[in-house]
């Protein structure tokens, strides 16, 4: 009799879990030129299928642009490569001559890796680039609706690797992947650290593992047009980023917060940009279909583009309309249009004021984007400065594409496709994640200053208390000494007492 999908998945787990414990014991013993001829050897490898990859990727999973995809897949093997390539990961990475401190790396072990659906090959990639570049073993829980592509992507870099001398195993992964498997997986006794990209119930799955967990929350990501910003510019990079793999990247702006006095202009830009504005009954039909439940997201139109969507909705739009828009006054869980949508449709807010509008991307924070992200445009770096002080985000991006630019494509943060959202977002760091995230840091130190410590005074204060055994045989030293003495003299007792006691003192 065949055994349910959930075993299958579960031995699957566990024996790729062995393979990747004893194959990460034996990396322990290479050297950071050898590490680092691994990982540049599957990286390339990574890159040269990178179109091959984002047509499995859209195939399979119905979401997002090929092309973009391919992109993604550029970032998440060759720009990852480049800003690792030249990181010490192995032995002594650091020393201070001067202070006399070591500093040496040492491996977490065995990682686990929780791949998305939105970027199956990308973060598939991406996380095992930094696994072998710290020797971390890792094994991976695909999605199961895009576990063909991601497993194609992991075996490029697994046949790489070894080829280029790593060990077999190394980079595991579970090719019929369960919410059981993943479930054991993280809490296996052999995982030492989780790296979970996800929906928010898998990422607090993690975080309850028991294990070391870096799990990134979502990203209600607000735009803000202020006054001063170049209005065409803004508008063309908003549609850019929005319509970037049909907004699949949890950094994508969500929803336009704009000045008042620049709206009508912004309005006739994003117009002349493909954006189609919906009336109110529009806007009715389009928010059943992005939220049949108050607060949850319709699967259906993620990653899909603004004419699917309209046609799901029962909107006719032109064939080339790139984002759908609606006027929008309200944010809560039961107003479908500001809620993260993960696809090319937008509400557009009008901020009365500065003080407004800094209220109005707060609000859209708190509804499941705290710490995320945060887009502005604008020509006055002092309010660039005020947001960066005031508003609670690990990543706030000025004039740029906020999609591609949160991970390194458009701007200089650190390349990666695991952001960090800080204590703001229930996370352990603000950081995009990198190689340096999975090392341990040992650190020997030299004495560098010269002590002496005192000693202990011979004045020491009296006991504050005294053990009873201790009492009796004061009572019989006391006893002995006056034995025969007949009528006892509370005077000389005293002082017996209080010679007993300094010797206790003493002691």
């Amino acid at each position: 009799m065949p055994f349910d999908l959930d075993l299958q998945s579960i031995q699957e787990m566990r024996d790729a879990l062995q393979k990747a414990k004893e194959a990460q014991q034996k990396y322990l013993a290479f050297s950071q030129e050898k590490v680092d001829e691994i990982v540049k050897r599957a990286a390339e490898a990574a890159a040269a299928k990178s179109l091959e990859l984002a047509q499995m990727a859209v195939e399979e999973t119905g979401m997002g642009v090929v092309e973009h995809k391919k992109m993604k897949n550029d970032v998440g093997s060759l720009a990852v490569y480049e800003s690792i390539k030249n990181e010490k990961t192995v032995g002594i990475i650091n020393e201070d001559r001067k202070k006399r401190i070591v500093e040496v790396a040492s491996p977490f072990g065995v990682i686990a890796g929780i791949i998305p659906t939105t970027n199956p090959t990308s973060s598939a990639i991406f996380k095992a680039l930094i696994a072998l570049k710290t020797r971390n073993g890792i094994v991976f829980s695909p999605h199961p609706r895009a576990v063909k592509c991601s497993v194609a992507a992991l075996k490029i870099c697994l046949e790489a690797a070894v080829e280029a001398g790593a060990p077999d195993g190394i980079i595991g992964w579970i090719s019929k992947p369960t919410m059981a498997a993943t479930t054991e997986l993280m809490r296996h006794r052999d995982i030492d650290l989780i790296l979970a990209t996800g929906g928010k119930d898998l990422v607090r799955a993690a975080y309850s593992s028991g294990k070391p967990a870096y799990g990134v929350g979502p990203g209600n990501v607000p735009v803000y047009i202020e006054k001063t910003a170049n209005i065409q510019k803004a508008v063309k990079m908003i549609v850019q980023s929005k319509t970037f793999d049909n907004g699949t990247i949890c950094a994508t702006e969500q929803a336009i917060v704009v000045d008042k006095n620049v709206k009508e202009m912004a309005v006739r830009e994003f117009k002349k940009n493909g954006a189609y504005f919906l009336n109110k009954q529009e806007k009715s039909l389009l928010e059943k279909v992005i939220s049949p439940l108050p607060g949850h997201l319709n699967p259906a139109i993620v990653g899909q583009s603004a004419v699917k969507i309209g046609e799901l909705a029962g909107i006719s739009v032109p064939v080339d309309t790139t984002i759908l828009i609606a006027e929008e006054t309200r944010i809560g869980k039961d107003v479908p249009f500001s809620i993260e949508k993960l696809s090319p449709i937008f509400p557009i807010y009008t901020a009365e004021s500065y003080e407004s509008a800094k209220e109005l991307c707060v609000k859209i924070l708190n509804l499941g984007g705290m710490g995320h992200s945060l887009s502005l445009h604008t020509d006055d770096d002092k309010v660039a400065r005020e947001f960066a002080l005031e508003m609670p985000v690990s990543r706030l991006m000025v004039n740029t594409l906020s999609s591609i630019g949160a991970v390194g494509a458009t701007t200089e943060l650190m390349p990666s496709l695991t952001l960090g959202c800080g204590s703001f977002g229930g996370n352990i760091t603000s950081d995009n994640l990198t190689a340096r995230h999975l090392i341990n840091i040992k650190r020997m130190a030299y004495g560098t200053k010269e002590v002496d410590v005192p000693k202990p005074s011979s004045k020491s204060p009296a006991p504050q208390w005294i053990a009873s055994n201790q009492v009796d045989e004061i009572v019989n030293q006391v006893l002995n000494n006056v034995n025969g003495a007949g009528q006892l003299d509370s005077q000389v007792i005293s002082e017996l007492v209080n010679q007993v006691l300094k010797k206790y003192q003493m002691n």
